[in-house]
């Protein structure tokens, strides 16, 4: 029996499992480095078809693996954790948690995950290496691929692979992309200390708020008027706190931002960038600051190879008429850290209504919907990619 054969057979018999696991846990979402009980019920579902789930310390993320020791590795990885968003979609199995919601289809990509690991299990005798399959915490906020690969869930792999579903396009298709496919994200924390006081005596305060003001309006310069028009590069300011009354001016203004580019050259000196616009901003207006600036994840870049790979594996499933080539996007995703240490693959899989799937909500909006169509494929995509790869082909 070859594999696609496989893979339809346990699909037909176990398509409604595939959507009932995704539903329990988009009923039940866990924000990042939260889920524990999404953790549990990975590793009970695995457990109970045979296999042996190793959970992380700390008890959110797992990994498990199928097949000989002996051969290459390749692994699969899916994100397990939800937003801090109120759930409006009305549907029966909406979020029970209040503020919380999959608003990115992370529930998807886990039941995905857990029906490759299904299919595969059925092939384990016919593996000519070892499948890899890592459930990932805190996507979101950009902490679970570095904890997963510092627990070292990376020794031994050869390649790594996963998916990301995408609403604006239709469920049945898949977009893949050679090059930069996600941008890379870093984090600012600006804090501008001033001299509190009056608001009806500014001449003996030291206004932190405008000086602030001045900050968010200067950053603009540093994509407008110092890189390169030919370089994408977004610079967003998206807090802003400062007081508490309408009559005093406070002490401090602090802010917090993204810096997001597909160049790592650029990436490496918007630190700089950012730190000199703002520390001179702010000394014009008289204010002392600090910035805190994290680079979180790089640019998303898929080695050549797999992507070739994987556009095989689709190929062979579901008809070239239905692969796409993915436009660029600045969102960020922390699978570029596995990538900076060993070659992969990183893919969309459409979610949306199969007509007018660019009409859909988008992902993190709080009516975000999954088409559920997605799930077999997502799931037999996975497994395809991790077989043709072990094979050689």
């Amino acid at each position: 029996m070859t594999l696609p054969e496989a893979a339809n057979r346990w699909l037909d018999a176990h398509y409604a499992d595939l959507v009932a696991w995704r539903r329990h846990i988009h009923a039940h979402p866990e924000l990042g480095r939260q889920e524990f009980a999404t953790t549990q019920f990975v590793a009970s579902h695995l457990a109970e078809a045979g296999l042996n789930p190793k959970v992380l310390p700390g008890g959110t993320g797992l990994t498990c693996d199928i097949g000989p020791d002996s051969g290459a590795r390749i692994a699969l990885r899916a994100d397990m954790d939800a937003l801090p968003i109120q759930e409006e979609t009305g549907l029966p199995y909406a979020s029970r948690r209040p503020g919380v919601m999959h608003a990115c289809g992370h529930d998807a990509h886990t039941a995905i995950l857990l029906g490759a690991a299904r299919i595969l299990l059925g092939q384990r005798d016919k593996l000519a290496g070892r499948v890899r399959f890592i459930f990932q915490s805190a996507e979101e906020i950009n902490e679970g691929a570095q904890r997963m690969i510092d627990e070292g869930v990376l020794e031994g792999v050869d390649e790594i692979y996963g998916l990301h579903n995408l609403p604006t396009l239709a469920a049945g298709k898949v977009a893949t992309r050679y090059g930069s496919l996600m941008g890379s994200v870093d984090r600012f924390a600006v804090t501008v200390e001033g001299k509190g006081g009056h608001g009806a005596i500014p001449d003996q305060s030291v206004d932190p708020v405008v000086a602030a003001s001045a900050i968010v309006t200067g950053l603009q310069t540093a994509v407008s008027r110092e890189v390169s028009p030919f370089e994408p590069v977004v610079v967003t300011v998206g807090s802003f706190r400062a007081g508490d009354t309408y009559n005093v001016i406070p002490q401090r203004a602090e802010l917090t931002g993204t810096v997001r580019t597909f160049s790592p050259a650029v990436q490496r000196t918007m630190r700089e960038r950012i730190e000199r616009l703002v520390g001179q901003i702010a000394a014009a207006y008289r204010c002392s600051v600090s910035v805190d600036y994290m680079e979180l994840t790089p640019v998303l870049v898929s080695d050549d190879a797999c992507v070739a790979h994987t556009e095989q594996a689709v190929d062979q499933l579901i008809g070239r008429e239905n692969r796409t080539e993915a436009a660029p996007t600045l969102a960020g995703e922390d699978f570029a850290l596995y990538l900076r240490h060993v070659p992969g693959c990183f893919f969309w899989l459409g979610s949306g209504p199969r007509e007018n799937a660019e009409r859909a909500y988008g992902l993190h909006h709080p009516k975000f919907r999954i088409n559920e169509e997605c799930l077999p494929l997502g799931a037999s995509l996975l497994a395809a990619v991790a077989v043709t790869r072990l094979s050689g082909t």
